[in-house]
Order: C-alpha cells, then structure tokens, then sequence
C-alpha cells in the first residue's frame, strides 16, 4: 500500500466546538479544525496556553469541557471519548513530557511494551512484534542501546527510546509532547525530520507541541497556534503571511522576522 492509499485509509482528527482547560479557566474555547492524514502538524503557543492540555484531550486522558474530538475516514465518524481502551491504543499513540526510570528495564522491554495492542492474552511478542520493536529503536537512532536499562540512559535517550515505543505502537494518529525538549539542536532537526517523513510516507496524523518556532514553521505541514482562547490552524505558510506569529510572539525585546522564519532581537 502506497502513501495515497495509506492516507484514504488512516483518518482525520476532527474537532468541532472543543472547548478545553481545568478549573474555572478556560485555555481553548469553541475551536474548530482538521488534522489531515499525511501531515506533520505543529501546536505551538505561549507558556500556559494549554498545548498539553489540548494533546491530553486529542489524546483521549482529559475530557473536553464542551465539544467533541472525532475520527473520520470520510465516510464514518469515531468519537474518541466513546472508544474503548483498546481501541484508542490501535489508534493514538501520545509520548508525554515525563521522565521515565525504570531500573533495570531494557530498552527494547519498553519499546516492545508499545506492541500490547497487538499481542496475545500473556502479551507474549511474535516475530512480526520483535522485528517493529527493533525498527522502531533504528529509527531513532537507539539500536545500539536496545540492551541497556533506561536508568542508565540521559535524559535525551530516554526520549528517544519513548519515541521509539510509540513507533512501535504503529498507530494512524501520534501524539508528542515537546518530544525536542532533551534533545541538542541537530537531534531536534533530526527528529522532527523523522517525523515528517513518517506522517507523509505512511500517512500518519503527527501533531507535535513545540517551542521550537524555526523548527516547526520549516519542517511542519501545519501549524496548530493558540492564541487563547483561539486555536488557528491552517498551513505553515500561510499563518506567518496572515500575520499570527508576527502578532502573537512579540515583544518589547524581541519580534518574528518572516523573511528569515526566526525570531530577532529588536535594537534599541
């Protein structure tokens, strides 16, 4: 199956009126908008706007306050928040920003863990299982730690080897949040890179929060910016020639330069 074909099969994330936040705060109200198959998406937005928020709900943990997260091939919807846990787990993969250490652990044990949805009673791997674990490690670059315990890994192997899990999990729709965080800035180019290719050539839903804006607005499909309580998504080319980020990440020191897509100190 080709990357067209892939993407007529996996769905879209659709959201309709979703509105989100905790307590009496409200961080995204009434928002509307499509996450296509086949695109790298990039949600980004000043601290405390509600990108984890928002990945928590896309991702089936939290509950929205009002609206709905659907599924849609075209032809059906699937709500999110009705679907079982196991077929959430076929579904959505998300890595979250916490630290995991858990001693003695092999790093191809928990990689291998993003295979239960496909596994047996006892959750014993088949071949097919071991063969996904080990791409998966590849892919990130962490094969030659497949034997190593994570409580002896950085924190950016770490990373790469939750990444590596969600890999494996083999899911239409990932879901990342600040996967960049522990990486150097060659591992975060190479990383959203590997998500790109993933998204277009196997017609995965890959939305990824970010502060990184040179990374997400020259290597994402799309961007995802909340602007609270707005989210506005819409092609990475076209929400910096509408103006949002110009707007949005201004300040007296510092202001979004369009013609070089980085942000630039203001003289004084």
């Amino acid at each position: 199956m080709d990357s067209t074909e892939k993407q007529q099969h996996n769905p879209a994330v659709r959201l309709r009126g979703l509105t989100v936040g905790y307590g009496s705060r409200l961080l995204i109200e009434n928002a509307d908008a499509d996450f296509m198959p086949g695109r790298l998406v990039g949600l980004i937005g000043r601290n405390g706007t509600g990108k984890s928020t928002l990945l928590r709900a896309l991702a089936g943990l939290d509950k929205p306050l009002a609206g709905e997260i659907d599924l849609t091939d075209g032809v059906g919807l699937a709500s999110i928040s009705q679907m079982t846990l196991e077929q959430r787990a076929r579904t959505v993969a998300f890595v979250t920003t916490k630290k995991v250490r858990i001693p003695n652990m092999l790093a191809r044990d928990v990689v291998g863990m993003g295979r239960a949805p496909y596994t047996d009673w006892i959750g014993r791997l088949s071949d097919a299982d071991r063969d996904a674990v080990d791409q998966s490690l590849e892919m990130v670059g962490m094969e030659a730690y497949a034997d190593r315990p994570l409580d002896r890994m950085s924190d950016g192997e770490c990373q790469r080897v939750m990444i590596a899990r969600a890999l494996a999990q083999d899911t239409p729709v990932m879901l990342l949040d600040e996967p960049t965080s522990f990486l150097d800035m060659p591992n975060r180019y190479d990383l959203c890179s590997l998500l790109g290719r993933l998204a277009r050539e196997r017609g995965k839903s890959i939305i990824f929060s970010t502060h990184e804006l040179d990374i997400a607005l020259s290597l994402c499909d799309d961007i995802a910016l909340i602007d609270s309580p707005r989210l506005i998504a819409m092609p990475a080319d076209r929400i910096v020639a509408e103006g949002h980020i110009q707007r949005l990440f201004a300040s007296s020191s510092v202001a979004f330069d369009p013609s070089t897509m980085r942000m630039q100190f203001k003289q004084q």
